[in-house]
């Protein structure tokens, strides 16, 4: 029988994950999940893949806020409301769409600068701004939060402890900063699936996931590495693309939490 194993949220994008015992599903995504993102001078997001050091800031939920703290410095705290305090208008660009977004607070600009020694803006996606899920793939024009291209991302363990069986030194899950994680399949049975339901909801799988250079950072050192690219380029690339995981949207809206039944439905 399979099961929803895991569930994580990545408030900031390309910070630190949260394990959650469940959560909410929105059109957009997970509650919190990718709602604030970093951004540059110019207004362009930016990752791991630009300043992997970004794999050390933690993020918590808390009741005044997320909590964001550096894992080396852990005194040294910043706390984020969820409702923006300085709220003044930017347009951010991540990878094609340019969208309206607002500033969060002269604090946290303040703080991520110094952690990054250069002129950074955290901003949060407002409830009215629509970044669409690419139209070749979306079921019903859906829209996505700051995650680079749909609003769930979906792994089995058994596809991880099959490249891990690979792989001379086994890497964590949390390289693949997947939504959910779900145990009881065979490896990579995900990639036949269109439909599931995991508790009472359902999600369509509407593309494979292709991996990029974030992948090689270890999430709990910020070192980058070969792996595990290198090994999942030798049977997990499809058109020059290295697939690992499934991307979702979600059919209908409601709680999931850890140990609910999975069921492929199509």
């Amino acid at each position: 029988m399979m099961q929803l194993s895991e569930i994580w949220i990545y408030p900031v994008k390309s910070l630190g994950g949260i394990r959650l015992p469940e959560a909410r599903t929105e059109e957009r995504g997970l509650e919190y999940d990718r709602r604030w993102m970093i951004i540059d001078e110019n207004g362009k997001f930016l990752t791991q893949r630009v300043l992997s050091k970004m794999a050390l800031i933690d993020v918590k939920l808390t009741d005044q806020g997320l909590k964001i703290l550096n894992r080396n410095e852990p005194e040294n705290v910043l706390t984020v409301p969820y409702l923006p305090v300085t709220q003044q208008p930017r347009t951010v660009t991540i990878w094609d769409d340019v969208v309206e977004a607002v500033t969060v607070s002269d604090e946290a600009d303040q703080w991520l600068s110094e952690q990054f020694g250069q002129k950074l803006e955290l901003v949060k996606m407002p409830e009215e701004t629509e970044r669409k899920a690419d139209p070749r793939y979306a079921r019903n024009d859906e829209n996505v939060s700051f995650a680079d291209g749909f609003p769930f991302l979906i792994i089995s363990q058994a596809s991880l402890d099959d490249l891990n069986s690979r792989l001379d030194a086994p890497v964590t899950m949390q390289r693949f900063r997947p939504n959910m994680v779900i145990t009881g399949s065979t490896p990579f049975e995900e990639d036949q699936w269109k439909a599931i339901r995991i508790g009472d909801l359902e999600f369509g799988i509407v593309k494979p996931c292709a991996r990029c250079i974030l992948t090689t950072i270890n999430p709990a050192t910020a070192e980058k590495g070969a792996e595990p690219l290198k090994t999942l380029s030798t049977y997990r690339k499809v058109n020059n693309k290295i697939l690992f995981g499934q991307n979702a949207v979600a059919k209908t809206l409601g709680t999931v939490r850890e140990g609910d039944s999975v069921l492929v439905i199509q």
